[in-house]
């Protein structure tokens, strides 16, 4: 039996009866390198419970969390994932369209660039991809417009081919740890630029996420199993996206090393690996027991057998929390504490 509803915010879960109505499948959507993961708990949640199962979309962190915080309802997702924490903005939208968010962060992931087998290997510093990549770019004291076509135009050391880089469109999770970790990591490496995110935060996070918009970066939507395909069919070309990816299709694929450290399950477990990031998952507190099965759905993913070290999603390429860590989270998630941002909790 659904759970009585109450209060305005769970209006657009009535029908005109007065009867509440409401889906009898879990929607879930978001990250598109959080997707595998919620995949697989999905369908062994399906399989082990008396709850049908997930429905599970790839829609892009932005996307998907513009969807989840859009209302409080049956058209509106019950799960968010996500592959960066939820924005201030995101968040403050959800609070204005009555949704109580709870974070639960499930593990971590890195960031990869990667080739086809066949490519040339790959030793790249956060300096020389903030150099490929960016859209102006510090030259002989001056900031200009991305002069470079070739890596080898960055450093000598570096392959005679052309600078083509495959990665996620402006909506996706994995573009802004992208930016946030290798490309301000790199554009500190010029003191021109550490010294203005110093005096002038707004402009120097400009500088360094923008993105060329010349063809050497191309958006390549948020399917990375067909940027893998395209990756394969052009051997000089550089894909990014989640650690999973790489370790999911190590056949035909490698991992560029970043400041001298390969892109390995054990060293980003280490916190060795620079480009780095959490992932998560939110749930909306008002679909708890209205939309069956969503506790019991949380209480899976955040198991041991689950998420832990030798847990079925490990297998999968997730970077597990710490034990401990794990023990608060899934406390946390299980009460459905709702999320308070740092910036609500005063200094």
């Amino acid at each position: 039996m659904l759970a009585k509803i109450a209060g305005v915010a769970f209006l657009a879960l009535v029908g005109a009866s007065g009867v509440a109505e409401a889906r009898e499948q879990i929607r879930i959507v978001g990250s598109s390198t959080v997707f595998p993961f919620a995949t697989t708990v999905a369908e062994r949640f399906g399989r082990k419970t008396r709850f049908k199962t997930p429905v599970v979309e790839s829609t892009g962190t932005g996307g998907g969390l513009k969807l989840f915080c859009a209302g409080v309802g049956e058209r509106y997702p019950d799960i968010a994932n996500a592959s960066r924490r939820i924005k201030q903005s995101e968040f403050e939208t959800c609070k204005n369209n009555g949704v109580t968010v709870v974070e639960v962060k499930i593990g971590f992931d890195g960031i990869v660039l990667a080739n086809a087998k066949s490519g040339p290997d790959l030793a790249l510093t956060m300096r020389q991809i903030f150099q490929a990549l960016a859209k102006q770019v510090p030259v002989a004291g001056k900031l200009v417009d991305n002069p470079y076509k070739q890596w080898r135009d960055i450093d000598p050391s570096l392959p005679a081919i052309k600078i083509e880089v495959l990665g996620p469109p402006p909506t996706s999770g994995t573009r802004d740890a992208f930016v946030e970790l290798a490309m301000e990591g790199g554009a500190k490496t010029f003191e021109m630029l550490r010294a203005l995110s110093k005096t002038d935060k707004a402009a120097f996070t400009k500088i360094a996420h923008t993105i060329r918009e010349d063809n050497a970066f191309i958006p390549a939507g948020e399917n990375e199993n067909l940027l893998v395909k395209k990756l394969q069919g052009n051997p000089d070309a550089v894909g990014i996206f989640g650690f999973s990816f790489l370790d999911n299709n190590g056949d035909v694929i490698k991992g560029a090393r970043v400041d001298g450290v390969a892109p390995t399950f054990e060293n980003i477990a280490a916190g060795d690996y620079g480009v780095s990031r959490s992932l998560f998952f939110y749930v909306k507190k008002e679909h708890v027991g209205v939309i069956p099965g969503i506790a019991d759905y949380i209480a899976e993913f955040t198991s041991e057998q689950a998420w832990d070290e030798e847990g079925y999603l490990s297998e999968k390429g997730l970077i597990p929390l710490s034990a401990e860590d794990r023990k608060s989270v899934a406390a946390g998630a299980r009460s459905l504490a709702p999320l308070v941002l740092v910036s609500e909790q005063g200094p």
